[in-house]
């Protein structure tokens, strides 16, 4: 057993005859931060879509505990709790903040059916207040809680993107894939992000994995960090590790 919550294993993806992940591998663990960094076409993207099942790979297996997953959709693998985040803003613009939060926890149904729909029994209404007021805290959490009954729509960027962790998480997840959650941030959202991913590791154990431009933050937050370049993993190990690959400094932070 690797040990590792989600496991992708030679993983490879082709765009005609064009090469986005070459046997790529990378794994992350129950409470670990990982950071996955690369110039722009490095395959980052690529490569949180496959984790999450958007696309599969042309070779190369993904594993949950274990388990594998290569063939299964996307809302499969988010009910079996890996969550993502995107580049693009996906909320429910008609929706208010609140709303957005509770509807991730909707699929698991209220509790009693339908009677209990109609007939609004203690066991729902109990269940419902416990979704709105974990939703509650998560905003705050966030940053965000004075924006509940908001619409989504009309959220400037950075409060967009705390709101969309806030939902991603709303469901505790076993594994989150962030995709570039700093961007758009401001320094105080930025630290409140880092709190929130922090707290999320280390007090509920998720496996956490982000993409993210902003190499200092990086840095900062993940105990791992990997290095993907042209489709292919550079180089893996902690901050100071990378910092000082001489193979990373050419390729991507400038410095030979």
């Amino acid at each position: 057993m690797s040990g590792y919550v989600l496991e992708a294993r030679g993983v490879s993806v082709r765009f005609g005859g064009v090469r986005a992940l070459t046997g790529v591998d990378l794994g992350v663990r129950a409470g670990e931060v990982c950071g996955l960094i690369g110039p722009n076409g490095a395959g980052k993207t690529t490569l949180f879509d496959v984790l999450s099942g958007i696309r599969r790979p042309d070779r190369g297996r993904l594993l949950l505990d274990g388990v594998d997953i290569t063939r299964r959709s996307p809302v499969w693998r988010a009910r079996h709790g890996v969550r993502r985040t995107f580049q693009r803003q996906q909320l429910f613009g008609q929706l208010s903040v609140a709303d957005n939060v509770l509807v991730a926890q909707e699929w698991r149904g209220g509790g009693g059916g339908l009677a209990a729909d109609l007939l609004a029994l203690p066991a729902r209404r109990a269940r419902e207040r416990a979704r709105r007021e974990r939703g509650e805290r998560l905003l705050a959490r966030c940053g965000t809680g004075d924006l509940a009954r908001a619409y989504a729509a009309g959220l400037p960027v950075g409060q967009a993107r705390m709101v969309e962790l806030a939902r991603a998480v709303a469901d505790p997840p076993g594994v989150l894939l962030l995709d570039e959650p700093a961007s758009g941030l401001s320094g105080p959202e930025r630290e409140r992000l880092a709190e929130v991913v922090r707290r999320l590791a280390d007090e509920e154990g998720c496996a956490v994995v982000l993409v993210e431009h902003d190499v200092a933050f990086v840095m900062e937050l993940c105990a791992r960090v990997v290095v993907l370049d042209l489709g292919t993993v550079l180089a893996e190990g902690t901050a100071a590790e990378v910092r000082a690959n001489p193979l990373v400094r050419e390729a991507y932070l400038g410095t030979a």
